[in-house]
């Protein structure tokens, strides 16, 4: 049975289980907070007035990592509580609005970049933008460096295989006028550059904003019906419906199998079985 945990945010985002702090950590992008789910229940303001963070992730360290598009970079929370950018620019020139980011096996931060922030007042802070493409980036903790690796029309959400040998990143520019509401794939090369795209899934209806990958490589991403499930081969196995327009899923929870889905005011959660 799907249960809500809480309704009280104006559009929620971003899941990601903390596994070192035992919390369910996401984004009130529209009320600029970032929240947190205990496992007794309580949630919790862990930042406030935030500059539109949206997706969020666990480093190679334990640390939490944002995208934030009012910043338009990637930030890291310190232990003291406080933000710190960690990269804000690509040639020199301002990024977009950082949507979504997933860590690869080998460390490096993996990140979204649409415009999504830059066109939508109550999401980020109006502006035109300073690149003319929007991109898949590759940041490397270890020497800062930042790498293009793709461009898509709207790239938004992006996870990896669990052997890291795949990397899926969903193109929803049928949100911002385009035409494109699917899951492409990449195959990540040795070097981490990647293969060319290839389609691995079109969503109907609406958009796959935000999604995760179990360790069977099944693809668990939001739609406009709930949360949609397919094989590594690209079939779908099923959906989990959700009451209003879901954003994000992801697994964790003490036991490792409870599935929260973020949408609208909503943070949902139902047990899965083992």
């Amino acid at each position: 049975m799907l249960l809500c945990l809480y309704d009280q945010a104006i559009w929620s985002e971003g899941p990601v289980w903390w596994e070192q702090q035992q919390l369910l950590v996401w984004s009130d992008v529209e009320g600029r907070r970032v929240l947190a789910w205990q496992p007794d229940g309580s949630v919790g303001v862990l930042l406030d007035a935030t500059m539109f963070t949206n997706g969020n992730a666990i480093d190679a360290d334990g640390n939490l990592i944002h995208c934030e598009q009012g910043r338009r970079g990637i930030s890291r929370t310190l232990a003291d509580g406080l933000t710190v950018m960690i990269v804000t620019h690509y040639a020199d020139k301002r990024l977009n609005s950082p949507n979504d980011l997933a860590v690869a096996p080998d460390g490096a931060i993996w990140f979204t970049d649409p415009t999504y922030g830059l066109t939508q007042p109550r999401q980020g802070c109006p502006a035109e933008p300073a690149l003319d493409h929007r991109s898949v980036y590759r940041y490397d903790l270890v020497t800062h460096q930042l790498t293009r690796a793709a461009d898509l029309e709207q790239p938004n959400g992006i996870a990896f295989s669990p052997d890291g040998h795949t990397l899926y990143v969903s193109d929803t520019s049928l949100k911002a006028g385009g035409h494109k509401h699917e899951i492409v794939a990449f195959t990540v090369e040795p070097d981490g550059r990647l293969g060319n795209p290839r389609t691995f899934a079109t969503i109907e209806p609406g958009v796959p904003d935000g999604m995760f990958v179990d360790t069977r490589g099944w693809v668990w991403t939001s739609s406009g019906s709930g949360v949609q499930i397919f094989s590594a081969e690209g079939e779908r196995l099923g959906e989990v419906p959700t009451p209003s327009l879901c954003s994000n899923c992801t697994l964790g929870g003490p036991s490792g199998n409870r599935l929260f889905i973020t949408g609208e005011a909503h943070l949902w959660a139902i047990d899965l079985r083992s």
